[in-house]
């Protein structure tokens, strides 16, 4: 492993992180103090009156107001009209510190210029779309294959749930077995057969409303971290026509939030080689932002199958995959053999002139920029300067970081999980409200996170832009009830 081509300048004590974050969840919830809380929800009332406009309006049109997840800000969502490397100004040209970056993909800060021009190019000569070939897919293939160690042949999709269902076609197509695992609690997109087990391990079925029995019954879920469970469900589904694969992010569930000891890759790898079930790992937020070679080249492990997202076309629309051993990627390739010789895969916009391009561009300038390392720099800065200011006001509160990949844990709502069903029961709902309502403390200093609890560096995060992030931390901290 080179760790200088690598986010990660030191792969965090895994063990000394769930102990802290065992500590926070057996304590008494420590919230912003009552009427501090109520200044900082005056300031959307007061400055934010446009956002509020609009959102109350698309209430309209739109369920809930907003089209994703990563908008449903508590206490309303913020609309956005400027993004610019790390800065976001809203609709009432309010200015935030932007450490969301669209939920992870923008690793060179958000709208990079350089890739821009690029792409106002392309739509000059060629357009979003044609539904033909186009150079740049081969481009963009070759530089995914020439930077990824597991990865020989490279098919682009439109999304990251639709990479997730294409590589688990594949894989039972391949191995001709039917049973997929899953780690309980980890996100791999919304398709039937993966909303089993979402956020909170131990819960399987419990927010796949609308989604018939038989779409999940042949995936199953093994607690975080726990190689023996794993080791059991692999037995147990031997009698069920054994497993095509095992998928994982290999940091850990909800991009690291539940983080992995540092040799879990190699043993959930030696497990699918002893049971003939082929590896997935779902690199939607590690690909690129760990390494140029993804998360499988920092831990050394190589995956069956990578699924990509996000990063792989550096923010902009259409962007997903899958890549891996060429046998199996061959399960789906295009065009070739006839009925039930192959897994069918779709997707008109896929590998589009416009995606593609972006994406090309994009990995070219993380590469000549070295911006997975930079980004990583900046993330050490904010997690160092936030345990600081940990200590500083002598608060229960836990940061870690995988690179650029920054968790900032208040409430531990993440932790939660059913081998404590009456914590959960108990805990669940207040934990997630004072985790909301951090989030909102901190747009209110100028701050956008994901959900108040994770944060993405990018290139365009200075030195200056993270001391600056750290002070307007600290205005919040200083308010924690004591």
């Amino acid at each position: 492993m080179n760790t200088q081509a690598y986010a990660i300048s030191k792969y965090p004590d895994v063990e000394d992180v769930y102990r802290r974050l065992n500590a926070l969840i057996s304590q008494p919830l420590r919230p912003v103090k009552a009427e501090v809380m109520q200044q900082y929800l005056d300031y959307f009332n007061t400055k934010c009156k446009k956002s509020k406009e609009l959102t109350d309006n698309a209430k309209k049109f739109i369920p809930g107001g907003v089209q994703h997840n990563l908008a449903f800000n508590y206490p309303f969502p913020i609309a956005i009209e400027k993004a610019e490397g790390a800065k976001l100004v809203d609709a009432d040209g309010n200015e935030y510190i932007d450490f969301l970056q669209a939920g992870g993909p923008t690793l060179l800060g958000s709208n990079y210029a350089p890739v821009r021009e690029k792409v106002m190019e392309m739509l000059q000569s060629c357009g979003p779309v044609t539904g033909l070939f186009h150079e740049y897919e081969l481009k963009l293939a070759e530089e995914i294959t020439r930077h990824m160690p597991a990865v020989e042949m490279f098919r682009m999709l439109g999304s990251g749930t639709e990479s997730v269902m294409a590589a688990i076609r594949a894989a039972r197509t391949y191995t001709k077995k039917k049973c997929i695992i899953k780690v309980g609690g980890a996100y791999h997109g919304w398709s039937d057969q993966m909303v089993y087990g979402l956020h909170i391990p131990g819960t399987g079925r419990l927010e796949a409303t609308g989604i018939p029995l038989g779409a999940t019954r042949k995936t199953s879920e093994f607690f975080p971290n726990a190689i023996n469970a794993l080791r059991r469900h692999l037995i147990l589904n031997l009698i069920r026509g054994g497993t095509a694969a095992v998928i994982v992010e290999p940091i850990g569930p909800e991009s690291g939030t539940r983080p992995v000891p540092f040799d879990f890759n190699q043993m959930v790898r030696e497990l699918c080689d002893e049971f003939g079930t082929l590896l997935i790992f779902d690199e939607v937020v590690s690909g690129f932002r760990i390494g140029l070679g993804g998360a499988q080249g920092y831990f050394g492990v190589k995956p069956d199958l990578t699924v990509f997202g996000k990063c792989v076309t550096g923010g902009y629309p259409m962007a997903g995959g899958v890549g891996g051993r060429r046998d199996v990627i061959m399960m789906f390739a295009a065009g070739i053999g006839g009925i039930g010789e192959r897994a069918y895969i779709g997707g008109t916009l896929s590998a589009n002139p416009l995606s593609c391009v972006a994406g090309y561009h994009a990995i070219k300038e993380m590469e000549r920029t070295n911006a997975p390392v930079i980004a990583g720099l900046a993330g050490d800065r904010l997690t160092a300067g936030l345990q600081a200011l940990i200590e500083k006001y002598s608060l229960p509160f836990v940061a870690f970081n995988q690179g650029s990949i920054v968790h900032l844990e208040t409430t531990g709502v993440m932790l939660l999980d059913l081998r404590h069903p009456l914590r959960l029961a108990k805990e669940l709902k207040p934990r997630k409200h004072m985790m909301e309502e951090m989030g909102a403390a901190y747009m209110a200093n100028g701050l956008v996170t994901l959900a108040g609890s994770r944060m993405y560096t990018s290139l365009a995060d200075t030195d200056e832009i993270i001391d600056d992030a750290l002070a307007r931390f600290e205005s919040v901290f200083q308010n924690i009830v004591q």
